[in-house]
């Protein structure tokens, strides 16, 4: 329903700017992802009433274009853990998890023996602390930028990067998303500006919460299209959680108003 409720909103902010409505499936980390669930995703989309532009974009076939950008880059290589980077000490109003800058400065001997210990993730080597960024929702908002992963230790590349070539590829001027992620604007913000490019507007939306006031899951119980009775069913609750009238997606088109869409979390009621 979270998922559902977020495309929903980008659709609404797509079509009533006139904007085409692209779809990419995010699916660089296979391994976590169920069998058949894209198909059941783009299912449910097109049960709802949302269609989209174009062709399907999926990132796993794109990681040679991300190679490519990733050699453009100031980048190092680093060798810590989660726990780790938890447990080093920040700089000043850094926000907890911030990347402390521990491998950035190690010398090739430090390296040759850290490489030995474990594989080694790619940080971009970022200039800036902050950065700001442009949100239909929340305004001006400006966030910290810190060395970020740009590939991971298991060689995979990481969203940050993943996303931000894809969207100046694609030709991406707004970004619709949950706003558990205005976080991460400014850091994919910076780097569209290093690769010279323009960063989009975003509409970071309220996510859905279950009982608990934790973001839903599928532990909440009837949480999917199916369980909760179809499009019928599903769809006016969307509306309503959203103060949208109308039966279908292009009924709702009607009196959409990005300035008067809720900004508190939605909590599904089960």
């Amino acid at each position: 329903m979270g998922n559902l409720r977020t495309a929903l909103l980008a659709w609404l902010f797509a079509r009533s700017t006139g904007r085409d409505f692209l779809l990419r499936v995010e699916d660089l980390d296979t391994g976590r992802t169920a069998d058949g669930a894209e198909a059941r995703q783009l299912a449910d989309l097109a049960a709802l009433g949302l269609d989209w532009d174009g062709e399907t974009v999926r990132q796993s076939s794109r990681t040679e274009r991300y190679a490519a950008v990733l050699e453009r880059l100031d980048v190092y290589e680093c060798y810590c853990t989660r726990r780790e980077i938890l447990a080093a000490p920040s700089a000043p109003h850094a926000p907890e998890g911030a990347y402390p800058g521990t491998c950035r400065d190690l010398t090739e001997a430090e390296r040759e023996v850290r490489r030995r210990e474990r594989p080694a993730a790619v940080r971009l080597r970022a200039t800036v602390d902050e950065f700001t960024v442009t949100d239909v929702l929340h305004g001006e908002y400006t966030g910290t930028v810190d060395d970020f992963v740009l590939r991971r230790g298991d060689g995979m590349y990481a969203y940050n990067l993943a996303v931000v070539v894809d969207d100046a590829a694609q030709g991406i001027d707004q970004v619709v998303r949950g706003d558990d992620l205005l976080p991460s604007a400014p850091r994919q913000a910076y780097l569209t500006r290093l690769l010279g490019g323009m960063p989009p507007t975003y509409a970071h939306v309220p996510i859905v919460l279950g009982p608990n006031g934790i973001r839903l899951a599928k532990r909440d119980g009837a949480v999917t299209l199916a369980e909760r009775g179809g499009p019928p069913v599903v769809l006016p609750e969307l509306a309503a959680s959203l103060g949208l009238q109308g039966r279908t997606p292009r009924e709702m088109l009607n009196d959409f108003d990005p300035a008067r869409l809720p900004r508190a979390p939605w909590t599904l009621p089960l």
